[in-house]
């Protein structure tokens, strides 16, 4: 069984382009049964929920946030669940945004406790 991601604090590895998530955003991560949603803040958005399900390594969630300049998206993802080799997980991340153009690929690592 693969890993649950409930409870899980990640962050991305590095920034993206202005208004979207980057190095400064925290997404609390919750898993129920195949149910994986998140709520995430921090950098450029003020408040972001992603809401989707997993199969196996395989998550495939929608999200939608606002950002500090009062302007809300939205979009699609599908994230891959690799364990690195210190334990910790990685989300390998394919997304496009459904409210506008762009699509890209990022990486959410998870962080510890003692982690910023």
């Amino acid at each position: 069984m693969a890993r649950s991601l409930d409870g899980l604090t990640f962050a991305p590895v590095s920034d993206q382009a202005p208004g979207q998530v980057g190095t400064h955003t925290r997404f609390a991560y919750h898993e129920e049964g195949r149910e994986i949603w998140a709520e995430y803040a921090g950098g450029d958005v003020v408040r972001g929920h992603l809401v989707g399900t997993r199969e196996g390594d395989r998550l495939d969630f929608r999200y939608v946030q606002l950002r500090t300049d009062g302007t809300t998206a939205s979009g699609h993802c599908v994230s891959t669940v690799v364990e690195l080799p210190d334990g910790r997980l990685r989300l390998a991340e394919t997304w496009e945004w459904e409210s506008g153009p762009g699509s890209g690929t990022s990486v959410v690592e998870q962080l510890t406790e003692h982690a910023p």
